[in-house]
């Protein structure tokens, strides 16, 4: 067998070296700042965007809980005064730290008054589907706000 240069080793080796080190010196300078509000604004766990969205699309019903860092909103059953033979109960989830659509989830619960007692009855899919529609433009429009602010 025979023995092989050390010379062939080095050579790779030191030209690798070299390249790293230019690329190194090219990183000194700051990446310039971008005009449009960030998406991802993640003081509180999830996106505030989404959260404050959410806070304020509910406003009218009673919450039992709020997990700012967990992105969870549950609220009390609703019964909208102009037909109290129904009641909603609503849940948000924020699931990632982007404003995207995917990132929020709404669920609905609703029931009907029957002989004064409360039952369980269908939620239309458009219910949840118009919700999430209406947070997801406050979201957008909290983030144009910020842009001009």
């Amino acid at each position: 067998m025979s023995r092989l240069k050390p010379s062939l080793f080095l050579r790779p080796a030191t030209i690798g070296l070299v390249a790293l080190s230019l690329l190194s010196a090219c990183g000194g300078k700051e990446r310039p700042q971008a005009d449009l509000a960030a998406s991802q604004v993640t003081t509180i766990g999830v996106n505030s965007y989404l959260w404050r969205a959410s806070l304020d699309a509910l406003s009218f019903m009673p919450l039992t809980q709020t997990d700012s860092n967990g992105g969870v909103i549950l609220t009390d059953w609703y019964v909208n005064p102009q037909n109290p033979g129904e009641r909603m109960k609503i849940n948000v989830s924020i699931l990632d730290q982007d404003l995207r659509a995917d990132a929020l989830r709404v669920g609905a619960s609703r029931q009907v008054s029957t002989n004064g007692t409360w039952v369980d009855a269908p939620v239309k899919a458009a219910t949840t589907q118009k919700l999430e529609q209406i947070i997801l433009t406050k979201a957008r429009d909290l983030r144009r706000g910020a842009i001009t602010n």
